[in-house]
């Protein structure tokens, strides 16, 4: 199984809240984990928040970061481009959505594309879920 993380699941790979135990699981039994790479940027700014806002200590933001970093290779990051950008502004337009989910759900589609082979994708946002499954991308069961 190929499984395409937006930022809201990939976070909660970090961080306990409702649905990590789930996001878990599917990164465990996926043969593949990819995301975008603007993920990389939205997570460490929601790190951050969640820093600030008092939700763990400066040694468990430490091992938070250390372990997200050490995890980052191991992820399939799907680059941004001219052309993934440019579908992304039409899903945006098409579904209602806010840019950088555009360019999740875009970064999902465009390797759908690529691959030949379904992928689940996984997020916490019902807008983009909903536009994923107009798009033909499986959901987690």
């Amino acid at each position: 199984m190929i499984l395409y993380l937006d930022t809201s699941s990939l976070v909660k790979l970090y961080t306990e809240e409702e649905g990590s135990p789930d996001v878990v699981n599917l990164v465990r039994s996926s043969k593949v984990t990819g995301t975008s790479l603007v993920a990389y940027a939205e997570a460490r700014a929601a790190f951050a928040r969640r820093f600030r806002e008092n939700a763990f200590t400066q040694r468990e933001y430490g091992r938070l970061i250390l372990s997200f970093e050490e995890d980052w290779d191991n992820y399939l990051i799907i680059r941004v481009t001219k052309e993934l950008v440019r579908l992304a502004g039409g899903l945006a337009e098409k579904h209602g959505l806010r840019g950088f989910d555009a360019i999740h759900l875009s970064s999902a589609v465009t390797l759908h594309k690529e691959l030949d082979t379904p992928i689940i994708f996984s997020c916490f946002d019902e807008k983009l879920e909903a536009a994923s499954q107009l798009e033909e991308l499986d959901q987690p069961e």
